[in-house]
Formats: C-alpha cells, structure tokens, sequence
C-alpha cells in the first residue's frame, strides 16, 4: 500500500516536502492514461526523481508556479532525465530561464488550461508574490461543475494569510486576484494546497478576507 497516495477523483496525488524551507512538491498521477504533472521541483533532486517514478507513469509536464528559487533548484536535474516539457506563468518565465538554463516552453496565462492525462485543470494568475505565478486548480471529476476542486496555489495562499509581498501594489494586487480568481469562484469545501507547510480550505479562509485586507499581509 502506497501510504503517500491520496485519490482527488480520476487523478492521484503524492507529495513530498524538501530542501531547507520545506518546500511541497506535488505529483498528479492520471492512472488511465498513465501520464503525470510534477509541481515545484524544490531542491533535492534525488528525492523528487525518486516521487516522480513512484507514479509508476510518464512525467509529461514539470509546472513551476514561480520563479523564487525554492520553488525550482531541481528543475535542470528532473527535465534532463524525464525530458518532461515545463510550463510557468508568462511573467515568471524569463526569470526561471535565467536562474536554471531551463528555457520555459509554455508560458502559462491566466484561463489557460493544463492537460493531466484524461483530466483538464485549470490556469489561475494569481500575480503579486511574483508578477507571474500561476496555481492550477484540478477537478475530482472532469466535466462536474459541482465537484470538488483542488487548488495549487505556490506561495500566494497558506492557512492564516497571503503570500509575502513587498509594496502596496503587490499586495493589493494578490488580494484582488485571490478575491476575484479564488474566493468569488470556489466553493468552501475546496481544498487549496500551498507552496509550503499543510492544506487549508476555501471555507476556512473565507472569513479572515476583510481581517487581511486591513492587516496588509
């Protein structure tokens, strides 16, 4: 028995935590069609090559959700030994590019769409910790708008507040796309997985919103 797989409907999750912030990476297994999303190869690239072949699936697509260091030191190790293709907002790529070597090859906007074998996730900009991270937001059941969503958010939302952020304008805009893209949108029973530390709900951030606005992080 596979103690690091949980079911999120048609796609299976497995995640391991490393490098010195404990930085969470995710797989997304489509047992179907045997194909596989990495998000956020952290560091320690043994240990995530090592998450990579417990999906027992081809590694299709590596999705950084931004360009901050801790969110992409194993990147160069994991694209030379699966040939995966990697995906990052559009704002973030170049940055990525410069930090690893690795070029970018699809830039990733908001409303774009992330193919994880037979399920289809969706793109969300959610700019201000960085100008273009991106979180995807994957459906237990493709096709049901009424089932539940897991939302990968990178650092723009952990249980408790925001992602950091550094000005005003950053701030205000996380806030807003958090509001407009996150909390308008979806439902409380949806589950929001963060860059770091342990998952929360929409619900149970739902009323700290105002609480955050006027604290400014």
């Amino acid at each position: 028995m596979d103690e690091n797989l949980e079911t999120l409907g048609t796609v299976q999750l497995r995640q391991t935590v490393v490098g010195p912030l404990a930085t969470n990476v995710y797989l997304l297994t489509d047992p179907t069609t045997g194909r596989q999303v990495l998000i956020d190869p952290a560091d320690e690239p043994e240990v995530v090559l090592a998450l990579v072949a417990s999906g027992s699936a081809t590694l299709d697509t590596v999705v950084v959700t931004h360009r901050h260091r801790d969110h992409l030191e194993a990147l160069a190790q994991v694209v030379a030994a699966t040939g995966a293709q990697v995906v990052a907002g559009a704002d973030d790529a170049e940055a990525i590019t410069a930090a690893t070597g690795v070029a970018v090859d699809r830039a990733l906007h908001h409303g774009d769409q992330l193919a994880i074998g037979s399920v289809t996730a969706d793109v969300l900009a959610l700019r201000g910790h960085t100008p273009g991270l991106v979180a995807v937001a994957v459906p237990e059941e493709p096709g049901d708008a009424t089932a539940r969503t897991h939302l990968f958010v990178g650092d723009a939302l952990f249980p408790g507040g925001l992602g950091r952020t550094t000005t005003s304008e950053q701030f205000n805009q996380l806030y807003d796309d958090l509001v407009e893209r996150v909390f308008d949108v979806y439902p409380d029973e949806t589950t929001v997985r963060p860059g770091h530390g342990l998952p929360t709900t929409v619900g149970a951030e739902r009323p700290s919103l105002r609480w955050w606005g006027q604290r400014r992080w």
